[in-house]
């Protein structure tokens, strides 16, 4: 008995997902545990694995990548082995025929309802024309000559001059789709296509005419567009107040390149200071927990465990993979964790449930020469904490004037859940913890 394949749920809050395509070939031997084909979901684009064994068989019509499918669709089936798949087989002869020019099907597709209706009237098989319009689109014309060429009709019928000569242009469906990307009015535009069609290249060419030559279009992306409303989603659900104050960071550095130091020796890693910080963050965290907690509509919930999302500016937006239970972590443990995920999420091989639970984030923009920002809320977590770049500068110390390693954190809390206060505390707390950071790192 076939067994579906389906696209499975891997957040509870997803609904749908890009295909992003197969990892095994049709008519393949699959074995449960193979990974059959990847999936982006959220933030992440996961390998799914198979969780019986048979063999693969997908379906003609089966999803491209960049198909974006709802949780449930069924993409393929697991058969026995000779059994027979449960669409078509007759179907599958597409897949070899590549070099055919025009499939039935896709003929079909690539025609207007005009048009096929006109194939219709004169019984004309759309598989055995060619195309003469954009992208080898079956035209009005293409079945006329067919059928004239057969001696079936003389002269073009009145729907087909219909179709080529009213008085408004028409255009392919893929200029039409670039046109409101690019925001033309096509049908102000001279065709080049038979008949005045308007082409892709039309719409492209009426945009360098009115724009600078270095405008261009980015398609938003489906991880854009996850950041997107997940922003929107925190600024409208919460109500943010960023505080900021400096923290004299000279025994930090001071420790760090203690570590460099013995790591020469060692060969090993040196933990970055995104890595101490995530470290000091879940002691502060420890003593003021209103700050790692999160709000539902009836009540507050103080979260017991510490999982901090770190960012991580990737090619394909800004990920936020979770390190878990960092108070039970030593600091290079830490480091490893947040090395780990750090590289995974630029290439894109994060799990979803990787880039959940968190319970705090904290964001470094130090590395770009930021002294201060505000940080967006996570949501639904109570605070994120926005780390500045550490600067060598002149700091009154004992009535003299001397040089200190300073940085600045920028904290956005949930005014809803934490009053002022008790904010700036957390945010004092960190400060004297980057201060003093020896007796909170060492195990």
């Amino acid at each position: 008995m076939a067994i579906p394949i389906t696209i499975p749920r891997l957040g509870w809050n997803m609904d749908e997902g890009v295909f992003a395509g197969w990892l095994k070939q049709d008519g393949e031997s699959i074995r449960a545990g193979d990974a059959l084909f990847s999936l982006e979901s959220e933030k992440a684009t996961e390998e799914i694995e198979c969780l019986d064994s048979g063999t693969l068989r997908i379906p003609p019509d089966g999803p491209q990548t960049g198909d974006k499918l709802r949780v449930g669709t069924v993409i393929g089936y697991l058969v026995e082995p000779g059994e027979a798949p449960p669409f078509d087989a007759r179907k599958e002869t597409v897949r070899a025929a590549a070099a055919k020019p025009v499939l039935a099907e896709a003929a079909a597709a690539a025609t207007s309802p005009s048009v096929r209706r006109l194939a219709r009237e004169h019984d004309v098989d759309l598989e055995q024309v060619a195309g003469t319009g954009a992208d080898g689109r079956i035209t009005a014309e293409d079945v006329q000559r067919f059928a004239q060429q057969r001696g079936q009709i003389s002269e073009m019928p009145t729907l087909a001059r219909d179709v080529a000569k009213r008085g408004a242009p028409t255009s392919s469906p893929r200029a039409r789709r670039v046109a409101r990307e690019l925001g033309v009015d096509w049908t102000r535009l001279q065709g080049s296509g038979r008949t005045g069609r308007i082409r892709e290249k039309d719409v492209r060419a009426a945009t360098t005419t009115r724009r600078s030559p270095f405008t261009h279009s980015i398609p938003v992306s489906p991880i854009r567009r996850t950041i997107a409303e997940r922003m929107l989603a925190s600024v409208r659900a919460t109500a943010p107040v960023t505080l900021t104050t400096t923290a004299d960071a000279t025994n930090l550095v001071n420790l760090r390149n203690q570590f460099k130091a013995v790591a020469q020796t060692a060969n090993e890693p040196v933990p970055s200071y995104t890595d101490f910080l995530v470290k000091l963050t879940a002691v502060a965290l420890q003593a003021h927990p209103m700050l790692n907690s999160r709000r539902t509509d009836e009540q507050i919930i103080v979260l017991p465990e510490i999982h901090i999302a770190v960012a991580v500016d990737t090619d394909a937006g800004l990920l936020a993979p979770v390190i878990r239970n960092v108070p039970q972590l030593t600091l290079r443990q830490v480091a490893e964790q947040a090395r780990d995920l750090a590289e995974r999420a630029r290439q894109r091989k994060l799990k979803a449930e990787e880039m959940q639970d968190g319970t705090f984030t904290l964001t470094n923009l130090g590395a770009f020469g930021i002294d201060a920002f505000t940080p967006i809320i996570n949501y639904p977590q109570c605070a994120v904490l926005g780390v500045g770049r550490i600067e060598r500068r002149p700091v009154v110390v004992s009535e003299q004037i001397v040089p200190r390693d300073q940085i600045t954190l920028s904290l956005t809390f949930d005014h809803r859940i934490v009053d002022g206060a008790p904010a700036a505390r957390f945010l004092q707390a960190v400060a004297r913890l980057i201060e003093n950071p020896g007796p909170s790192l060492m195990p």
